[in-house]
């Protein structure tokens, strides 16, 4: 077997990622793909799901956190009448009930307590972590678990499709939301149970209108020993601080800024903005006061 020779490699591909493969596993097959010498992704998709998975290379894994913090959207198909351990079909059916006759009013009815700022209980076989250690990994072993309450921001449920024992929904949501978790919660309140039995990520800010590529694509193209082409698939790290106030400095001010100096300018906007140098290009993160002191916070070295 040929070894891989890795190599420094900066940007961000938006990967569709196929159903069955974990995040992390579909990480390392396109680290492999790219010879990316570090890598990293932004935040888990369900084995089950698939859809936009964000992986950052490089410079780029400096973003992740700020990206997995992004809003998202999901297309969910949801199973009514049955429960299972893992709130999804891969998992053990706990419980099958009858499904009621359900008016489009009733099921709104239902979906009103799941939007906005809510409590939500997240699936014991979950990648949340708890004492150190993933829920999944302890409900693998039987374990009794309590799974954690946390607050999370569900911004609309859309109904697409309704039918007697099936729903389409288009969930908009806030990081940490569990779709499952509003599966297994909307099916208790209509009283039969309900699980996911498909989840696609559409998109997560700032990419909300930029093509996604298949593992399959990257392994044609390394088939075909067309690195460039590949290459050229990744977007710059920038693109990850598109819908961050823009910052520009002169020669000297980047020069400052790379040493880790505080700058002053009144117009700079407040709050955290994307530090720019006089070529246009990315010199990292910075925050500004109410003063216009901007403190540096992360340097990129691209």
């Amino acid at each position: 077997m040929n070894r891989i020779t890795f190599r420094r490699l900066d940007g961000i591909l938006l990967l569709d990622k196929s159903t069955g493969m974990s995040s992390n596993a579909a990480l390392q097959v396109a680290r492999r793909l790219f010879r990316a010498e570090k890598g990293g992704h932004t935040g888990s998709l369900d084995p089950l799901a698939t859809g936009l998975l964000p992986l950052c290379f490089g410079e780029a894994t400096k973003i992740a956190g700020l990206l997995l913090g992004s809003a998202k959207a999901y297309d969910a198909e949801v199973v009514l009448g049955q429960t299972t351990d893992t709130d999804d079909s891969d998992g053990t059916v706990l419980r099958e009930r009858p499904v009621p006759t359900i008016s489009p009013a009733q099921l709104e009815a239902a979906l009103a307590p799941l939007k906005g700022r809510i409590r939500q209980r997240a699936p014991i076989y979950s990648a949340l972590k708890q004492g150190g250690e993933p829920l999944y990994v302890k409900a693998r072993r039987g374990e009794a678990i309590e799974a954690p309450e946390r607050e999370v921001e569900v911004h609309a449920i859309e109904v697409l499709d309704q039918q007697p024992t099936r729903l389409s929904l288009r969930v908009t949501c806030g990081s940490g939301t569990y779709i499952r978790s509003i599966a297994r919660d909307l099916g208790e309140t209509l009283g039969c149970g309900a699980h996911i039995a498909g989840l696609r990520r559409l998109w997560v800010d700032p990419f909300r209108d930029a093509p996604m590529v298949t593992l399959d694509t990257l392994r044609q193209l390394v088939e075909q020993g067309d690195e460039a082409a590949l290459d050229a698939l990744l977007l710059p790290l920038a693109e990850g601080l598109a819908h961050y106030p823009r910052v520009e400095l002169d020669a000297e001010q980047a020069r400052r800024f790379c040493m880790g100096q505080r700058l002053r300018n009144a117009d700079w906007a407040q709050g955290g903005v994307a530090v720019y140098g006089p070529e246009g290009q990315i010199q990292g993160l910075g925050q500004v006061d109410e003063t216009g002191l901007l403190a540096p916070q992360r340097r990129f070295n691209l």
